[in-house]
C-alpha cells in the first residue's frame, strides 16, 4: 500500500506519490485507520490502524508508513524524484520496498513509474515478491482519476507470475481537520477470496501533521 489517500486510494505507493517541486524541505506525519485494509484489491486485515512520516525537497520525496496486519506490522520504505510542470503534466520515478515483521508475508521491493495530467493518473510498478523461499516476479498497472470534489476511481491490473485485477471507487473529504473516506472496492482472482472474487465497502478515517 501512508495516509488516508494511500489507504482510500490503495496507492500512496504504487502510484510514486507524485510530488510537486517545491523550494524548501517540508517532513509531515499521518495517522489513520480503515475498516478494512485492501492494498491492490487484496484484503490484508479488518480493523487497521497505520502511521506515517514524509519528507519532501525539491521534488525528492522519501517516506516510511506502517500498519496493523494482525501477525506483526507492514513497514513501508520508499524514495524518489517527481516533477509537476504549470500546465498540470507530472511525472515521477522511484523505489518501494514491503516489510514485514511477523509471518503475515515476505518480502517485495519494487521500481514504481508514475505519470499525471490533470485529474488522471497512470502508474506502473515492476517488483520481485521473496516468496518465503521461492521467488516470483510481477508488474502492476494502476489507472486512476481523482477530482476536486473528492470522488476518485481507480482500475489495477497484476501481471508476470501474479495475476488477477480490481476496480475501485471512493469518496474522500475532510470534516474538523480530519480526512475521511468511503470507497467500494471490487476484485478479480486477487488473494485468497472464496470463488477469486471479493467486494467491500471500506470506512477510513485519518490525520495529517
Amino acid at each position: 500500500m501512508k495516509n488516508l489517500a494511500r489507504l482510500a486510494l490503495s496507492s500512496v505507493i504504487a502510484m510514486s506519490a507524485l510530488v510537486t517541486t517545491q523550494a524548501s524541505a517540508e517532513v509531515s506525519y499521518n495517522v489513520g485507520f480503515v475498516s478494512e485494509y485492501y492494498y491492490r484489491g487484496i484484503f490484508q486485515k479488518s480493523s487497521s490502524a497505520s502511521a506515517g512520516i514524509d519528507f519532501e525537497q525539491n521534488g525528492l520525496y522519501l517516506g516510511a508508513w506502517s500498519a496493523d496486519v494482525g501477525d506483526g506490522l507492514e513497514v513501508d520504505l520508499y524514495g524518489g524524484y517527481g516533477i509537476e510542470t504549470d500546465a498540470g503534466f507530472s511525472a515521477s520515478l522511484g523505489f518501494t520496498g514491503y516489510y514485514y515483521t511477523g509471518d503475515f508475508d515476505d518480502t517485495y521491493q519494487e521500481v514504481n513509474l508514475g505519470l499525471g495530467y490533470g485529474m488522471f493518473s497512470l502508474g506502473y510498478s515492476s517488483g520481485q515478491w521473496d516468496g518465503f523461499g521461492a521467488e516470483e516476479d510481477y508488474d502492476f498497472l494502476e489507472i486512476g482519476f481523482a477530482t476536486d470534489s473528492g470522488l476518485y476511481g481507480t482500475y489495477g491490473t497484476f501481471g508476470k507470475d501474479f495475476d488477477g485485477d480490481y476496480f475501485e471507487f471512493g469518496y474522500g473529504t475532510s470534516i474538523s481537520e480530519f480526512d475521511v473516506g468511503v470507497s467500494y472496492i471490487l476484485t478479480d482472482e486477487l488473494g485468497d477470496q472464496e470463488g477469486g472474487e471479493a467486494e467491500a465497502i471500506v470506512f477510513s478515517i485519518g490525520k495529517g501533521f
